[in-house]
Formats: structure tokens, C-alpha cells, sequence
């Protein structure tokens, strides 16, 4: 991926980069490598953490000095396959209890971009009955971002055979359902290229709903330069067409963090 092209700047997403070191220490691993701004999935293994794992949290950005610009909110066991917790009938309470403490970690730091991971169809339940609870909780969750300026993202995810919203259109007839302005689309171009949409949409058809981009090459979800991809003519096209706003690197690192940022200058992981 060559440093022309688009100028859009960087986001490190670091539940994904620098796991050779534990989650509190990555935002100064991030700011050593000349990262400014990052992004995390939900940092914690439940949906309220201790007070005191949430401060832990908050300081290791503020040590580190850098600025968080996005958080997912809790997606329930990732690793188990559990993909949010959204339209998951019987997980309201859950759903409403991390959008307090995302919320609150955003009055601490200034994140005003919010990941809401839509949830798996379940067995038994009706998906429309899944996604009538989906707009009620997106609508919620929508309300308070608004009192704190932010904005939701809504993604499409590959790998996920129970996850509903695969493409940009599935996540943008979901936007149309919900009728909020402060939610969008994260537009992730690993997971829409693995399903087979059509990139270019993004900068014509979808432009004006994308409120996030995040990227990983296909196949492999590697770094730009290991697929096949064309991530930074994507990005330009998206740029042209009016896009401004972070890219997020949300890939898997081979062979390691510091060694898969080759592609990128130090000089662009950085905003003043």
C-alpha cells in the first residue's frame, strides 16, 4: 500500500494490534510506535466491569497521551462466537448497562464513536422479533450518544454464518428502519470484501452513510500488502467522494505489530 493516494488519517484499533503486550499497556506500545489516536473493542470481559478496571482503562490512555476515537459497546463472548448484543431478546439489561459505562468512559475521554455489533439470529426466536428489539435498543442507545455529540456505527461482519447484516446494504436498510441521524455505517472493508459487496458502492451509493472505515487485507486479514485488496485505492475513492473522517487498522499482524507496519510511515500514524 504506497504513502500516495488518500490522506485520511489513522486510527489503531488495539484489540487487535500490539497483543504481544497485555490490554493496558498497548496505548503506550501504540504511542511508542508514533500512533496518536486509537480505537478498542469493549476492553472488558463483562458488560460492567469494576469501577476500578474502568479507571485502570481510562489512565493507561491518558498515560500513554493518546485519544481514543472508538469503542465498541459489550458484544457478549466474542471468542465463544457471540457477535453483540443488540437484537439478543432476553440481553436488554446487559445491552443497557455497557451503554451506561461506554458512555461514561466517553465523558472521560472524549471517544464519540460508538461500535454497536448487531448479535447473532438465535435458535427459537423470531428474526423479526430480533430486529423489532434491535431498533428499540439502537434508538436508546442512539439518544444518549446524541446528549454527548456522538454517533453509532453499525457493521457488517464476514466469518459470522448467524449474523444477519453482511453487506453495506443489509446494515444501511437497518439505518433506514431506525431513522437516526447519529447512526451510521462502519464500513469495514475486510469483512465486505470476504462477502463478495461491491467496494466501489461505498464511495457512490453509501457515501453519505458512512460514518467509519476500518481495514485488513483478504484474504488472510493481514496487513495492506498480504491480500489482494486494493485498500488504498478504496480509501482514495472514499476520500474523493467525501469521506473524512479515520481509518481504523483492524487487522491481524504478521509476523508481529511493529514488523506489519512497514506499509505505514511513522510520519502517518500520527495527527497533531
Amino acid at each position: 500500500m504506497p504513502e500516495e493516494g488518500h490522506t485520511l488519517p489513522y486510527v489503531a484499533n488495539l484489540s487487535t494490534l500490539f497483543k504481544e503486550v497485555p490490554l493496558l499497556d498497548r496505548a503506550g506500545a501504540a504511542r511508542a510506535a508514533g500512533f496518536t489516536d486509537v480505537e478498542y473493542w469493549w476492553p472488558f470481559d463483562v458488560a460492567v466491569p469494576a469501577r476500578d478496571e474502568v479507571d485502570a482503562f481510562v489512565a493507561s490512555l491518558e498515560n500513554a497521551g493518546v485519544r481514543l476515537r472508538g469503542l465498541n459497546f459489550y458484544a457478549g463472548d466474542m471468542a465463544a462466537g457471540e457477535r453483540g448484543l443488540v437484537s439478543w431478546l432476553g440481553r436488554e439489561a446487559e445491552f443497557a448497562d455497557s451503554l451506561v459505562v461506554a458512555l461514561g468512559i466517553a465523558e472521560r475521554t472524549g471517544c464519540r464513536s460508538f461500535n454497536a455489533l448487531y448479535g447473532n439470529r438465535l435458535d427459537g426466536e423470531d428474526p423479526a422479533k430480533q430486529d423489532d428489539l434491535a431498533l428499540v435498543n439502537l434508538a436508546n442507545a442512539a439518544e444518549g450518544a446524541a446528549k454527548i455529540g456522538a454517533q453509532l456505527v453499525l457493521e457488517p461482519l464476514s466469518g459470522a454464518d448467524r449474523y444477519p447484516l453482511k453487506t453495506a446494504a443489509d446494515a444501511v436498510a437497518v439505518l433506514d428502519d431506525l431513522g437516526r441521524g447519529n447512526v451510521r455505517l462502519l464500513a469495514d472493508l475486510y469483512h465486505l470484501a470476504v462477502n463478495g459487496d461491491d467496494l466501489d458502492a461505498l464511495s457512490t451509493t453509501h457515501i453519505a452513510r458512512i460514518g467509519h472505515v476500518q481495514i485488513a487485507d483478504a484474504p488472510g486479514r493481514h496487513q495492506p500488502g498480504t491480500g489482494t485488496v486494493d485498500l488504498d485505492g478504496h480509501l482514495h475513492k472514499l476520500q474523493a467522494a467525501g469521506y473524512d473522517g479515520f481509518v481504523g487498522i483492524e487487522y491481524v499482524p504478521e509476523p508481529d505489530t511493529l514488523a506489519s507496519l512497514d506499509w505505514l510511515p511513522i510520519t502517518r500514524r500520527g495527527r497533531a
